[in-house]
């Protein structure tokens, strides 16, 4: 299964719109140099698909890559759907599938404005394993699936349901 990348997106700060950027360079066991999500845990880097910030425009949004605080948006492959563990191919990078979605703790301002947001059950997060560069343009290749277990070794699959009741309990489990 093959998609592309559309666009590589960075801040320097978290709890902000990433800005898209030419090029991108991921790094081993750490994400993307230079973006406030990098560092030693398992969301060292997001996605999530045009053709979910779609979704979000067709609701009246006025949204593109990174506003959602996606480090790559891409098309072409439901990457919501990928279970836990899945390897990429990202350009000449590899990474592995570590969460499907995540805790929203406060209201976006894109759900303030039409009632929803999407990256709380499509966005995805990954791990870099292999280093290189990324831009817009570069393929995107699923190389293996996981078992659909919902759950590997160092992430989980968060459902809509626990994502809002983690949400509303005040949960701490994102930088995000």
């Amino acid at each position: 299964m093959t998609g592309r990348v559309v666009s590589v997106n960075t801040s320097e700060v978290t709890r902000e719109k990433k800005e898209p950027q030419p090029q991108v360079e991921l790094v081993a066991e750490h994400g993307i140099r230079g973006d406030a999500h990098a560092g030693d845990w398992h969301r060292q880097v997001s996605l999530l698909a045009m053709e979910s910030i779609q979704k979000m425009r067709d609701c009246g949004a006025d949204v593109g890559p990174g506003a959602f605080g996606e480090n790559v948006t891409t098309e072409g492959v439901v990457v919501h759907e990928l279970p836990v563990g899945t390897r990429l191919r990202l350009g000449d990078s590899l990474c592995e599938v570590t969460q499907i979605g995540k805790v929203c703790h406060d209201r976006c301002a894109i759900f303030r404005q039409v009632g929803d947001c999407v990256m709380p059950r499509e966005g995805i997060f990954v791990r870099v394993l292999e280093g290189g560069t990324l831009q817009a343009g570069d393929a995107m290749e699923v190389l293996a699936e996981a078992p659909a277990s919902g759950a590997g070794a160092a992430g989980t699959k968060i459902d809509a349901a626990t994502a809002e009741a983690e949400a509303a309990a005040g949960a701490e489990t994102d930088r995000v």
